[in-house]
């Protein structure tokens, strides 16, 4: 890893490093019981995610929500998340894999969708801040793409080279924001998507963040 001293992750923190799968279905599920729709498993919530987040509700419930519905079902999302977060913990090996990225030379960054104030306490309090060199959570209304913010999130970072920069995430949404800034992508089958959908992308699928670090690693040799 050591020659890959120039190279930069971007991680996502949703369905990645953060493994919060419980979390994502139980507060989309409460979303829903707010207009009367019925749950659904885990297993289609992962076949049907997308971004933004309205169309996954429109793939659904068969129609797009309603300004009204969107602010109900949103703030509905978010306080029930807040609750399921607590139980929910970094994925398997998370420390060790910073760890070993940032003494081999490598830097990372974090940026995620989820909200920034929220999102600064919850990854101090795991104790992994130190090896980033950024953390950006979204800042503006829920619901928007990645791309944007990863635009805003290089340019902060400064030094980093999109084309040595991977981008590192659980979502279809992650690769295009690579794409978008002239990143490199690999996405990780364990959060929000199924592998059917991911390998879509055509981007590579790893089924552990071990495996990504290593494609990482390939992709910027």
């Amino acid at each position: 890893m050591g020659k890959h001293g120039a190279a930069h992750i971007v991680w996502d923190w949703n369905g990645t490093l953060f493994h919060d799968n419980a979390a994502m279905i139980g507060a989309t599920n409460a979303a829903f019981a707010e207009l009367g729709i019925e749950p659904i498993t885990l297993e289609r919530y992962r076949a049907l995610y997308c971004v933004p987040i309205p169309k996954f509700y429109e793939r659904l419930i068969g129609r797009l929500p309603t300004d009204a519905e969107w602010l109900v079902m949103d703030e509905t999302f978010h306080r029930h998340y807040a609750r399921h977060r607590a139980v929910c913990g970094l994925t398997d090996g998370v420390p060790e894999l910073l760890a070993g990225w940032r003494s081999a030379g490598g830097s990372q960054s974090l940026l995620s969708m989820y909200g920034h104030e929220d999102l600064i306490p919850l990854v101090r309090g795991f104790g992994i801040e130190p090896h980033f060199l950024r953390v950006d959570g979204r800042t503006g209304p829920s619901g928007g793409s990645k791309a944007e913010h990863m635009v805003r999130h290089l340019g902060a970072l400064g030094r980093v080279d999109p084309a040595r920069t991977v981008v590192i995430g659980d979502a279809a949404d992650d690769a295009v924001a690579a794409l978008h800034v002239g990143a490199r992508a690999v996405l990780y089958t364990g959060g929000s998507h199924s592998r059917a959908s991911l390998e879509a992308v055509g981007v590579p699928v790893v089924d552990t963040l071990a495996e990504a670090v290593e494609e990482a690693e390939r992709l910027v040799a």
